[in-house]
């Protein structure tokens, strides 16, 4: 995703320690970090919420009405597992956390089902002329 690779030490340790999760989705939580912070068009530290938002956005993007099964098959399922993602690759060295920063601030921030599906953003169709 976007040029973004791990180091294969890392890689291995996070297979190991964090079995849940496909190599991808690791890669892409990076990738939506990315996509967060140059949306808001300065470097600075992202909330959960914000990360999430930004995650379901570059999914949607991405993979439009597949992005909740592209995102399940990596193993995510919910935004608690984004943080699990986040909270992995903060153990392994690759992102820091503030003292603030908890696991539950991903908790619940929207439903997947809801997000992906319900609300998806459809176009709006165009007229037909015959």
């Amino acid at each position: 995703m976007d040029g973004a690779v791990l180091a294969d030490p890392i890689m291995d340790r996070l297979r190991r320690e964090y079995p849940a999760y496909h190599d991808t989705a690791y890669v892409f939580v990076l990738a939506a970090l990315q996509f967060t912070i140059s949306r808001l068009g300065e470097a600075r530290h992202i909330t959960g919420c914000e990360l999430v938002a930004g995650a379901r956005d570059l999914a949607l993007e991405r993979y439009g009405l597949m992005a909740r099964a592209v995102l399940d098959f990596w193993g995510i399922r919910c935004t608690r597992d984004i943080g699990e993602i986040v909270f992995a690759l903060v153990q392994c060295g690759v992102l820091v956390k503030q003292d603030e920063d908890a696991l539950g601030d991903f908790d619940e921030v929207f439903c997947f089902g809801t997000a992906f599906e319900r609300d998806y953003p459809w176009s709006t169709p165009r007229e037909i002329r015959f």
